[in-house]
């Protein structure tokens, strides 16, 4: 399993003072040195965190490869189309919201999708939708010819209680294995940190993992090389009591 490592709140940090620190460049090549697979980052409309400069710098620097999180604009169109990140995962976006909502509704704005996935494809960009785990929504995931779907988790992540946990639970792993049936590469994501994570990892069609706010959370009291291994063994112990 792959560890995505997201490091906008490096960047909400630094904002939060107006300095030049901490570096989301330093962020991504600590993180890529001790463990993380890859480096998301979401350019926001409103560039509340991550900014133009930032993507640019660390698609320049990084070793492994980026996963640039977009809106399903224009302008996020063509700015993926200069930088040419590995992958694109296409989420929704809202300006009033504090994180992610929910999941893409890939079946209201098919076509559109479609489109935008084809225009990245032929461009060599690997493209991803961050939709809820809902059957309908990964059908038209692939009708639309996106080759991968990230799954969202806040829901699973936020439960309060056993029985709400288990079956936001469920439903993620129904749709893990409803999506590799119909040929999706299955990724997931949000909400998840190292309380929670393990049955996440043990759901087999899941391939990648993007975990952001906690482990930067977690990098104030460890350290991010600290963090990134931990999180990484974690996922890693998971996996392999299956």
């Amino acid at each position: 399993m792959l560890l995505g490592i997201n490091i906008d709140h490096v960047a909400t940090l630094r904002n939060a003072r107006g300095t030049t620190y901490p570096s989301p460049l330093e962020a991504a090549l600590t993180a890529e040195t001790h463990g993380a697979d890859y480096i998301t980052l979401h350019l926001r409309e409103d560039r509340r965190h991550i900014r133009d400069d930032d993507v640019a710098a660390i698609a320049r620097a990084v070793r492994t490869h980026i996963n640039l999180e977009m809106a399903l604009t224009e302008e996020m169109l063509e700015h993926a189309l200069r930088i040419r990140p590995q992958d694109v995962c296409i989420v929704p976006e809202k300006r009033q919201e504090i994180t992610t909502e929910g999941g893409l509704d890939v079946r209201a704005q098919q076509r559109k999708i479609a489109d935008y996935t084809r225009i990245l494809s032929q461009a060599g960009i690997r493209v991803s939708l961050f939709i809820d785990a809902d059957e309908a929504q990964i059908q038209a995931a692939a009708d639309a010819g996106a080759p991968v779907v990230e799954l969202h988790t806040g829901a699973y992540a936020d439960a309060a209680g056993h029985n709400e946990r288990s079956r936001e639970l469920a439903r993620i792993e129904e749709g893990a294995y409803f999506a590799s049936e119909r040929g999706l590469i299955v990724n997931a994501g949000h909400g998840l940190n190292i309380h929670n994570v393990a049955p996440i990892a043990k759901i087999l069609p899941v391939s990648e993992l993007n975990i952001g706010h906690a482990l930067i959370a977690q990098a104030l009291f460890l350290g991010l090389p600290a963090a990134v291994r931990q999180m990484k063994e974690t996922i890693h112990r998971a996996r392999n009591e299956v």
